[in-house]
């Protein structure tokens, strides 16, 4: 079993964290955990290359909704999933690392002192891409315990931000209606050089004048006034694993609010709720029906038809049942999230005892009174007592 951390957990975000947000997690860790600032320090050292290993995955959209769904082992190159993360960064050098997050680790991370000079480790930035992420959407999906069973594929309508059509998400009239920022000259950002203790830091913030994007619009759509998105509604399939429980969530990558000018879509978070059901009680996998006998069926046996999530079935009751025996139907219950095994159907049965009856019927029941196989008081110390209980229920 895996005794990794959850890289959630080592970032501190949330699942639903959109990509700036871990990376603005993973750039925080970074810093923390630097290597210059922690020389010799081995625990630090070890936090610097698990952050680093959970940005390599969380930045991935596609190795992030891998591990979403299978947890380590989707990412895990070694594993049955393939394709994970495929880089060990336990016997990685801090030079490899600061090569492969090149854009985390610029001459604006610590600034080219912090590295012994030169800024051999960084490289210059590029131009940051034009257009704001945009928003994350959250709703509510009620899922019958049948859907929840076996799975099922959702339609939803959802009224959110979309892509203006007219200007294909640029917000310009064309595409030549743009000139370079002159504040930051199409970089996207102004910085601040400040001296330290620890050597010269570089504060980096998103240009004011062009909000980051290194451009400027110099004729706006005038279908969606220059923002790249209008109000809209889209149809959005959602594919329920069979499995889920009330309060699991599924993510949808760029299913959310499109991006301001070309940025990129926001993430639709689907929060499962479980409907209450008619007929079962669920734990886990496995489902819970109630059954009541008559005292004759409880008595002399009887086969019955009990509902099941897949309709009705055939349930043999045997001669002599007691109040509150269990049967089990295997197979019968919830198929397990990621075919982790079917649960069962547990039928609890009871037994009905009217509470008036005719004269014919108390002739009869009395009949029986002082049969030996109807005297509690030939029973041992273990059906006496349930015998007790018995009575207190039906009492």
């Amino acid at each position: 079993m895996s005794t990794k951390r959850d890289y959630y957990e080592i970032l501190g975000v949330d699942k639903g964290a959109s990509e700036s947000e871990i990376k603005k997690a993973y750039r925080k860790m970074a810093m923390k955990y630097h290597p210059d600032r922690n020389k010799g320090d081995k625990e630090a050292e070890k936090k610097f290359k698990e952050a680093s290993e959970a940005y390599e995955v969380l930045k991935d959209s596609d190795k992030r909704a891998r591990y979403d769904q299978f947890g380590h082992q989707g990412v895990n190159g070694n594993g049955g999933f393939g394709g994970g993360a495929g880089v060990d960064f336990d016997n990685m050098g801090f030079e490899d690392i600061f090569s492969r997050f090149g854009d985390i680790f610029g001459s604006g991370f610590f600034g080219e002192e912090a590295f012994g000079g030169g800024g051999r480790r960084g490289r210059s930035r590029s131009r940051k891409e034009p257009g704001q992420p945009g928003s994350d959407m959250k709703i509510r999906m009620p899922l019958t315990l049948e859907e929840i069973a076996f799975g099922a594929e959702k339609k939803l309508k959802i009224k959110k931000q979309i892509k203006c059509d007219e200007c294909n998400g640029t917000g310009a009239e064309t595409n030549s209606d743009f000139e370079t920022c002159g504040t930051c000259n199409g970089m996207g950002e102004v910085r601040q050089v400040t001296r330290t203790m620890l050597g010269q830091m570089v504060n980096v913030q998103a240009c004011p004048n062009c909000a980051g994007e290194g451009r400027i619009i110099k004729s706006k759509c005038k279908k969606c006034s220059g923002e790249g998105r209008v109000k809209g509604e889209e149809t959005i399939k959602v594919n329920i694993p069979s499995g889920v429980s009330n309060g699991n969530y599924i993510t949808l990558r760029g299913q959310g609010n499109a991006g301001r000018r070309g940025g990129s879509a926001g993430a639709l978070i689907v929060l499962i709720e479980e409907k209450e059901h008619e007929h079962f009680d669920r734990d886990g996998n496995n489902i819970y029906y109630n059954l009541t006998l008559s005292v004759p069926d409880a008595i002399l046996g009887t086969e019955v038809q009990v509902p099941t999530l897949k309709g009705k079935a055939k349930l043999k009751i045997d001669p002599g049942t007691q109040p509150g025996k269990m049967l089990r139907m295997r197979g019968r219950g919830i198929k397990g999230l990621n075919n982790s095994g079917d649960g069962d159907q547990y039928v609890r049965l009871n037994v009905y005892i009217p509470e008036e009856l005719t004269d014919k019927q108390k002739e009869a029941v009395k009949s029986f009174k002082d049969e030996d196989n109807f005297d509690p008081s030939n029973l041992d110390g273990s059906e006496k007592n349930f015998f007790s209980k018995m009575k207190d229920m039906f009492g």
